[in-house]
Formats: structure tokens, C-alpha cells, sequence
């Protein structure tokens, strides 16, 4: 099996997790790095998607600098949506092309990851034709429990799943989630009416992905990345390059 390292990166800013991410896929481009899942959670921010409408910003400059919440536009797939603590952040970094080369089945796949995450606590989320991500069942209709975006370049993945385990979902107000107007989100605290901490999710949602897709799993840490990534950069080729 192709190994995976899984590298807890705690709370980080989504500007930071994103160039780390920029780094990793020239390094995972060129063959210097294995593959990688980076795990995190970010202080408050709205990300906006390529294809996203700004329109489904509800909020205004004044408000998201009251409430001390970023705003930034990112080359992923999909709309807009929210990321906070208490949000799992997953950023699976492969070489798609050396697993299957379709993107339609990965994107499927990372909702079978937390589909299956989610039957570990009991709780039955699943597909809506339609509509990426995963949901469940509540009195009130769908309610959705992660969302999914995600680039692809060279076959090379970034960007990931959101997982709402013990968020405030109040942020979410600021924002039309993912574009669905009338589609509320939820959170796994929520669900389960007591509390979780993404200590328990973190195992399980990064064991589930490498079922999926058949990778083999290990923990890595981030200076050992880091190493990989500095001597990436120092190569005669991109030194010459840049």
C-alpha cells in the first residue's frame, strides 16, 4: 500500500494552511514528498471558491471586522463557506493519478470518509443527490454535517473536507453555505447532545480516508515535513527556476 503521513497541524491560520498546502504539492509534483493528510482547525474565516457567488456574503466589511472573522477568496472548488475551532480541517495531499484518475470518485470518496467517521459516534449521515458533502436527517428537513472542496493540479490533490464536530454554527449565519439557501448546517456536538472534541474525530476520520483509498496511514510530524519541503526548494533545479 502507498504510504500517507498524517500531520496534526493543531490550530493554524487558513492563509498559512494554505501556502503550506502550495508547498507540499510542488514538493508531492515532483516526487520529493509522500503523500500527506494535514489535519487542522482555523481561527474564524469565510472562504470563497472559484466558482462561489460573493453575493452569498451576507455580512459586511464592519461586521466580520467586529466579530474578528477573515474573509478570503482561494482556488478551490465549490461556494463559500465558514471555518472555525471546533471545525476538522482535512487536507489530503496526493497524487491522485497513482490512485485513480477521477475526480468525481475522490470527492465521493471524502464523503464516504466522513460518512464513516460519523457512523463511529452512531449517527447516520449520508449523500443528497445533487449536493456535495455529507448530511443527515432532522425534524426540520437536511441538515449539513461536512462539506467538501478541493483542487486538483497535475493529478496532484489539495484542499480537503470540513467536518463541524463542536462548532459554533452561529458563524455560519454570515454566510449561504456552500450557495443552499435553505439548507442549515449542524455539528456533531449537536447531533450527539453532548460534547466532542476533535481528539476523538481526528483518528477515525484519517483512518477512514486511507480505507477508502487504499493508502497506508502514518503519522508524520510537521519539522520532518518541513526538512523534505527546505531541501525541495533548494534543488539546483529550482534554485535555477527561480
Amino acid at each position: 500500500m502507498k504510504e500517507c503521513l498524517v500531520i496534526d497541524l493543531g490550530l493554524l491560520a487558513y492563509r498559512a494552511a494554505w501556502d503550506l498546502q502550495r508547498r507540499i504539492v510542488a514538493a508531492r509534483k515532483a516526487g520529493a514528498v509522500p503523500d500527506a493528510l494535514l489535519l487542522c482547525e482555523h481561527p474564524h474565516v469565510i472562504t470563497l471558491g472559484r466558482n462561489g457567488k460573493p453575493a452569498h456574503l451576507l455580512a459586511t466589511d464592519p461586521v466580520l471586522r467586529q466579530m474578528n472573522v477573515e474573509f478570503i477568496a482561494t482556488d478551490r472548488g465549490g461556494d463559500i463557506t465558514y471555518h472555525g475551532p471546533g471545525q476538522l480541517v482535512a487536507y489530503p495531499i496526493l497524487q491522485l493519478g497513482e490512485i485513480r484518475r477521477d475526480v468525481v470518485w475522490y470527492v465521493r470518496q471524502l464523503e464516504e470518509t466522513m460518512i464513516r467517521a460519523s457512523v463511529d459516534f452512531g449517527v447516520a449521515a449520508r449523500r443528497v443527490p445533487g449536493k456535495t458533502g455529507v448530511w443527515v436527517d432532522a425534524p426540520t428537513g437536511e441538515e449539513k454535517l461536512g462539506a467538501i472542496g478541493v483542487h486538483v493540479s497535475r493529478w496532484v490533490t489539495s484542499h480537503g473536507l470540513a467536518y463541524n464536530v463542536c462548532t459554533d454554527l452561529r458563524y455560519f449565519d454570515l454566510i449561504v453555505p456552500c450557495g443552499i439557501q435553505d439548507r442549515r448546517p449542524t455539528s456533531l456536538q449537536r447531533l450527539l447532545s453532548r460534547p466532542v472534541s476533535l481528539g476523538e474525530v481526528k483518528p477515525r476520520m484519517a483512518a477512514h480516508l486511507g480505507e477508502v483509498l487504499g493508502l497506508a496511514m502514518r503519522p508524520g510530524q510537521r519539522g520532518a515535513l518541513e526538512e523534505l519541503l527546505r531541501a525541495h526548494q533548494l534543488e539546483p533545479a529550482h534554485a535555477g527556476a527561480a
